[in-house]
C-alpha cells in the first residue's frame, strides 16, 4: 500500500509511533478544497478570507522554495502549496528554531517537494504549517510535529504529486 492511500494517522503512526500520530492527527486541519483552484491573471490580489489559506485560485507563478525574510503574495504561496510544497509561517521563533528553518528549506528545495518559509506578522514565537487542503498551527515549534507533517504531506500536491 503507498502512503499516498493510508489516513494521516496511519502514516504518522509508521513513521513516529501510535502516540505521537493520534496526537498529531487530532491537530492537522483539513480544509476541502473551494470549487475554484484555476489561475488568476497576474499580479492579481485574492482575499482568501484566512492569513493561511489551504487551497483556491492562485498566480501562475509560485514561491520558490527556500527561506524568505519577505512576505511572499498568498497566491504565489498558494501555487507553491499545489505544487507539493509545505510553506511554513513564522514571525520570531527564536534564534535556534529559526536556524531550524534555514535549514530545512535548505534540504528540502525541489520544486514539487520543497519547504517555503515566510514571515507573517503576529505570530509571535508561533509556526503554521500548511500543505494542499492542510493545515497544522502550533504555539511554538515542535520538531517532531513538524517533522510529521513535513513527512506526511511535502511533495503530494494536486499539481504533479512526486511522493
Amino acid at each position: 500500500m503507498s502512503i499516498r492511500k493510508l489516513t494521516l494517522a496511519a502514516a504518522l503512526s509508521l513513521t513516529f509511533g501510535a502516540a505521537a500520530a493520534q496526537d498529531l492527527s487530532a491537530e492537522v486541519e483539513t480544509i476541502p478544497a473551494g470549487p475554484d483552484n484555476g489561475h488568476l491573471p497576474l499580479d492579481y490580489v485574492y482575499d482568501y478570507g484566512t492569513p493561511f489559506p489551504t487551497s483556491g485560485p492562485h498566480s501562475p507563478r509560485w514561491t520558490s522554495a527556500g527561506f524568505h525574510t519577505q512576505a511572499q503574495p498568498p497566491t504565489e504561496l498558494m501555487h507553491a502549496l499545489e505544487h507539493g510544497n509545505v510553506v511554513i509561517y513564522y514571525e520570531q521563533p527564536g534564534d535556534a528554531v529559526t536556524q531550524r528553518l534555514r535549514e530545512l528549506t535548505g534540504e528540502h528545495t525541489g520544486q514539487w517537494d520543497g519547504i517555503v518559509a515566510v514571515p507573517s506578522p503576529g505570530l509571535g514565537e508561533g509556526i503554521v504549517l500548511t500543505a494542499w487542503q492542510k493545515r497544522l498551527a502550533l504555539p511554538r515549534y515542535d520538531e517532531e510535529k513538524a517533522a510529521a507533517f513535513i513527512d506526511a504531506f511535502r511533495g503530494r500536491g494536486p499539481e504533479k504529486a512526486v511522493r
